[in-house]
């Protein structure tokens, strides 16, 4: 985020994103061991969850999403050197919350809110290869297939898996 830029609170059909919070930290802790979630994003503990969601240098700026009870988190950084502008996001929901549009609805409005309000002309996003279920979602809103990234996260098991660089622009966006 930019100095003196504050973190949104973005408002969608059924749900709000807003920013995540330290007393939110047992709550999310407790959706990433979700066996849908843990099986993309792997194990995490107390200190995991520090390094990846609280740490500044993790660089990302994260949402949660909240209608009742948090269904889930979104993250996205952006790259501001002029010459290469563009932000990158992600989002895992929660079990309960999955195959029912909910992930379709919250990244349209996270990226109309980064192409509309922040100004980037291009979004990435990098599943696993093997997430058909993510894969699809993030076709519904526009993004296109760029290529495999060989090797290039470790999954659950610890072994090397293949991501598929995706990415969206912003005259390709669909928003219904």
């Amino acid at each position: 985020m930019h100095p003196g830029h504050s973190l949104p609170i973005l408002e969608g059909k059924g749900f709000t994103l807003r920013p995540l919070q330290r007393s939110d930290a047992d709550a999310v802790l407790d959706l990433l061991r979700q066996p849908g979630v843990a099986r993309w994003w792997g194990s995490y503990d107390t200190e995991k969850l520090e390094h990846d969601f609280f740490s500044a240098s993790a660089g990302m700026t994260h949402l949660v999403m909240v209608g009742g009870e948090i269904a889930g988190v979104v993250q996205f950084h952006e790259e501001n050197d002029p010459g290469y502008r563009h932000a990158g996001v992600d989002i895992t929901l929660g079990d309960p919350f999955q195959d029912r549009g909910l992930g379709t609805a919250v990244l349209r409005r996270l990226i109309r809110y980064l192409i509309e309000e922040r100004g980037h002309h291009r979004i990435t996003i990098d599943p696993s290869v093997h997430n058909d279920r993510a894969i699809h979602v993030y076709r519904k809103v526009g993004f296109k297939p760029v290529g495999v990234m060989r090797k290039y996260e470790r999954d659950p098991s610890g072994q090397w898996s293949d991501g598929l660089l995706m990415d969206l622009l912003a005259e390709e966006f669909v928003e219904s």
